[in-house]
């Protein structure tokens, strides 16, 4: 079956509108006084605010923003790390309560890739590192392909092999495509991101997996295009961005971007909630955020005409 790839103009559009609805809800990010009386509660709450600036670095990494965006998606990462983490502190003292955690390291390599520097956080995260309860712990192996990517991000040496760590994956051993499920299909996705470090090196996916995701990625957007979950659909079309050859299937983001909401927010399945906005916020920043990202590597790619 022939592939229609879709047009740039259509795919810049979902991400400036998602971006838009982001900057107007810029506040919904911020951490409350109840949110840091755990450590559990503080990384919920770093979640999203690590998602943005990975959506900030993809954007300013693949030049598609106009003036405008470019303006706007400077200010959020700003915000996001002199407002929303206080410059840095706290993820320094996530570091100090949580000494484990793979959460500051994660987040704060987006940042220092971006120029950002905390000199106590970068001591504090190698004592860390050197112990060695921090390659024995258990983690699921796409969280392990987390943690390498960060180090590589800030020149680090890596905790473990890299090329072993995709290999002990669910994608790296290539199942049965049939048996994939929300769980697995999400493990599949950040995989994919980062092994690739979020789609700036789509050379790094082993020709037997490009191959796999080439064969089996179409039929899986499909269906959780029929279930209409755009959250994990979008980040589905974002795997087929970081294919070599990307399909960037027009039928597929047409559904994808007729789902997304006036205001720019997109749902997380089916249609957009009501209710207070800050429950309304928690609900759909994800799949906003996804759309984002999806949409600065799709347009990034169709405009190099470097797809299948």
């Amino acid at each position: 079956m022939t592939v229609t790839a879709a047009p740039p103009a259509m795919l810049h559009g979902v991400g400036d509108r998602a971006l838009t609805w982001l900057d107007e809800h810029r506040e919904h990010f911020r951490l409350t006084p109840e949110d840091q009386t755990t450590g559990a509660a503080v990384i919920e709450r770093l979640k999203p605010i690590g998602e943005l600036v990975i959506n900030m670095q993809v954007l300013f990494r693949e030049g598609v923003a106009g003036s405008r965006q470019h303006a706007r998606a400077g200010q959020l990462l700003d915000f996001a790390w002199r407002e929303l983490l206080d410059g840095g502190n706290v993820l320094a003292a996530l570091q100090h309560d949580e000494p484990l955690s793979p959460v500051p390291i994660e987040i704060y390599a987006a940042f220092h890739e971006l120029g950002y520097r905390h000199p106590g956080l970068e001591s504090a995260m190698e004592v860390s590192r050197r112990t060695t309860t921090w390659t024995a712990l258990e983690v699921v192996p796409n969280r392990r392909l987390g943690v390498l990517n960060a180090e590589r991000k800030m020149g680090l040496t890596p905790s473990a092999d890299f090329d072993r760590a995709v290999e002990r994956t669910w994608l790296g051993r290539r199942p049965e495509p049939w048996t994939v499920q929300l769980h697995i299909a999400y493990d599949i996705t950040h995989t994919v991101f980062h092994l690739t470090n979020w789609g700036e090196a789509p050379d790094r996916i082993p020709p037997a997996i490009a191959t796999y995701l080439e064969l089996y990625l179409p039929a899986w957007m499909d269906d959780w295009a029929d279930l209409e979950h755009w959250d994990l659909l979008g980040e589905l079309l974002f795997v087929d961005a970081c294919l070599p050859r990307p399909t960037l299937d027009a039928r597929v983001w047409e559904r994808y971007a007729a789902a997304q909401s006036e205001s720019g927010a997109m749902p997380m399945q089916r249609g957009m909630p009501d209710g207070d906005p800050a429950e309304v916020f928690d609900v759909v920043h994800h799949p906003t955020l996804v759309a984002a990202f999806a949409s600065a590597m799709a347009t990034s790619r169709a405009l190099s005409a470097d797809v299948a």
